[in-house]
């Protein structure tokens, strides 16, 4: 396996070494640098150009939304380097605006995820293929909370748009769901159906159809 070369920003700077510490303990992963603030975190992508970068949401200079601004600036200037934001808190508002404008190549994870190495590595490699990753507890909340789309859906369809948006694909589904393959398919094409999710070139429908009900 090709080892990632990864930046992390983190103002914290406890946080931000246990962080490193984490991640640099395998050898799928190298820290290429570690930046304590939005700036810095810029500055480090330019010289770098890594695969991937793990920031926190709130970093200075203003401790509001300066990790996502830098991700989405990250990402139109270096379309090659994914993104994974962390969030101390499920913040609706946060996801919106990171997913606003696409969601290729880039992730949205709680910070207790810090502490799961693999979940972090697995989110990290599949931005920078240039995938999206939403975390399971978000996409679980959004769900539960997004009822004036969702009450639409089935109830089996319901649960296979929660497996879907945590990134599994159909076969794993249908696995799961002890499904056929076409039935999952089908249900996959109702959920985009009854969701008013289309075909686009910059946003995952599995992640919008998650994210459709922000709109209402």
């Amino acid at each position: 396996m090709t080892r990632l070369r990864v930046v992390v920003a983190e103002d914290h700077l406890l946080v931000r070494e246990g962080v490193v510490a984490l991640l640099s303990a395998g050898e799928d992963l190298d820290v290429v640098a570690a930046v304590g603030d939005a700036d810095a975190l810029r500055r480090a992508v330019d010289s770098h150009q890594p695969d991937a970068v793990l920031t926190d949401i709130r970093m200075p200079p203003l401790q509001a939304m300066d990790g996502i601004t830098a991700a989405l600036e990250i990402r139109r200037r270096h379309p090659g380097t994914g993104v994974v934001v962390l969030s101390q808190h499920l913040e609706e508002d946060y996801v919106r605006a990171l997913f606003t404008d696409g969601s290729a190549g880039l992730g949205y994870l709680l910070k207790e995820r810090i502490g799961e190495r693999a979940e972090l590595a697995d989110a990290l490699r599949r931005t920078a293929r240039g995938e999206s990753v939403l975390d399971r507890r978000v996409v679980d909340t959004l769900v539960g909370s997004g009822r004036s789309r969702l009450d639409t859906l089935t109830p089996r369809e319901r649960e296979v748009l929660a497996l879907m948006a945590s990134g599994l694909t159909n076969p794993v589904i249908a696995s799961r769901m002890h499904l056929s393959l076409s039935s999952v398919e089908k249900h996959v094409g109702a959920i985009f159906t009854k969701l008013g999710v289309g075909e686009s070139p910059t946003q995952d429908r599995r992640v919008s159809a998650v994210l459709a009900w922000l709109d209402r």
